[in-house]
């Protein structure tokens, strides 16, 4: 794996049983989560030795996947990190990458090759781009049905309270057979933060969706053959300020929208160091991350947009 950031180590462990998932009514300020991934553009690169882990092992399954597109789409980019690593699996596909927030495109343009904007521009609709990156949400991208042959999205999907509408729509803009491909947080995540904080009115830590809830969506939006698997893997830190500090660099912190404005006062805030200190092994204190990841193809139409059959005649083979 890549080298950690400083303070960090990883490790994996077996994966305990599986939480519910969030509950209904769970809402994120998607305008506050994209001020934070603002902000965090310049810094994130800094504290993202999770996201390059769980990159390497995505990357890893695609050696088991007999897959040749012609276009590829990055979704959720962030600054671009995955797109060397997708250039150089997929050197005759064009790359395209998207993400919410252009801070943290503008860093992610510096790691596309250029390549020339026609493509992109009959892509998007005729609108001018110098760059096949492009600002957009994943539940409205702006691309033409049928257009990609791998959508790759790591650690994208806990920005969305609701992954069903993006599913929806990297299912249109998937061509027949073409792959979806994604990774993101279970349940289980940040268990440790969630346990030390005060038990008080307000989302304190972020929640995020189950498994197989998440299969469940994959199927609903029109995919086949959804694979599914969890592990968990564990940060340490020499301290609760460095677990802290990797969430506001990396734009990971609370946001939901019933998140609570403090801690409780000083008591509050001290007794939540003193639970968490009590977890310290060998030195480090751990947080948890259940990782999850999926792939699901783009299975052939069974009705026409208007609801009526498709039937494929096969050729009848030739008499004996």
């Amino acid at each position: 794996m890549d080298t950690p950031t400083p303070g960090q180590d990883v490790s994996a462990r077996d994966a305990p049983p599986g939480q519910a998932p969030a509950a209904p009514g769970f809402a994120l300020d998607r305008s506050l989560l994209r001020r934070r991934f603002e902000r965090a553009a310049p810094h994130c690169d800094g504290a993202d030795a999770l996201a390059r882990e769980v990159a390497r092992r995505m990357d890893e399954r695609l050696d088991y996947i007999r897959l040749s597109p012609q276009r590829v789409l990055d979704l959720g980019c962030g600054t671009g990190a995955d797109l060397p690593r997708l250039a150089e699996r997929f050197p005759a596909a064009t790359l395209l990458a998207a993400d919410f927030a252009p801070a943290m495109l503008a860093r992610a343009r510096a790691r596309l090759r250029p390549q020339g904007g026609g493509l992109l521009r009959r892509l998007i609709g005729g609108r001018p781009a110098a760059a096949p990156h492009f600002v957009a949400d994943a539940c409205a991208l702006p691309l033409a049905h049928a257009s990609l042959g791998l959508v790759w999205s790591n650690l994208m999907l806990p920005a969305l309270d609701d992954p069903l509408p993006a599913f929806r729509e990297v299912h249109r803009t998937l061509q027949v057979d073409g792959l979806f491909m994604f990774s993101t947080l279970g349940p289980d995540t940040l268990r440790e933060l969630r346990a030390a904080l005060p038990a008080t009115a307000g989302e304190r830590v972020h929640r995020f969706i189950d498994m197989h809830d998440l299969g469940d969506a994959l199927v609903q939006a029109g995919f086949s053959d959804p694979v599914m698997d969890m592990e968990m893997l564990t940060l340490t830190y020499a301290d609760l300020d460095g677990l802290f500090a990797d969430l506001r660099a990396s734009g990971g912190n609370n946001a939901a929208s019933t998140r609570p404005r403090g801690l409780s006062g000083r008591t509050g805030w001290e007794a939540a160091r003193a639970a968490y200190e009590r977890l310290r092994h060998d030195g480090r204190l751990p947080a948890s991350f259940e990782i999850i990841q999926g792939h699901a193809w783009k299975p052939a139409p069974k009705t026409t947009a208007d609801g009526r059959a498709i039937m494929r005649f096969q050729p009848r083979p030739p008499a004996r």
